[in-house]
């Protein structure tokens, strides 16, 4: 039994901070797209035939009535039904429109980074080509300064210092 209290207490607390952290998120800053649809939704005006019935003495003409309210019913049911599927018509081709700029836009910069590395490679290959014509002058200046030290050293009988 004590289990069970402590159980049920512990839930409490659970559900109270719950809700206060639940009615603490109403009060956030961030517009999140739930809200600011409910925020700006517009309600739809009260239809006519809503509270209009009255009860005909002739059960012929209460049918009659009926059907015409069923048959304006499902006219509007139709029109918003179009309406809704032309709304989601739009929001579907201005997705597919932002998805295909962000996709060219990720084209393009691909594009730009596929050239600038290609660019930066040609600079690399450049900067190493210059490197090593350097680097072999280099060995032909210091293997000539060697061959006349060599020419020197065998003209004077091996020694260089007098």
């Amino acid at each position: 039994m004590a289990f069970c209290n402590k159980l049920s207490r512990f839930v409490r607390r659970q559900s109270e901070n719950a809700s206060m952290i639940g009615s603490l998120r109403s009060f956030s800053a961030d517009a999140t797209h739930h809200r600011f649809h409910q925020e700006t939704h517009n309600f739809l005006e009260p239809e006519y035939y809503i509270g209009s019935w009255e009860a005909p003495s002739d059960p012929k003409d209460a049918e009659r009535k009926l059907a015409q309210l069923r048959r304006d019913y499902a006219k509007k049911v139709r029109v918003y039904r179009k309406e809704y599927i032309h709304e989601i018509e739009m929001l579907r081709v201005e997705k597919q429109r932002k998805d295909e700029a962000r996709l060219l836009a990720e084209r393009a910069a691909n594009e730009e980074r596929r050239l600038l590395k290609a660019e930066a490679a040609k600079v690399r290959a450049e900067e190493r080509k210059i490197a090593d014509e350097e680097f072999r002058q280099t060995l032909v200046s210091s293997l000539s300064l060697f061959s006349v030290l060599c020419l020197l050293y065998r003209n004077h009988g091996g020694c260089l210092i007098k």
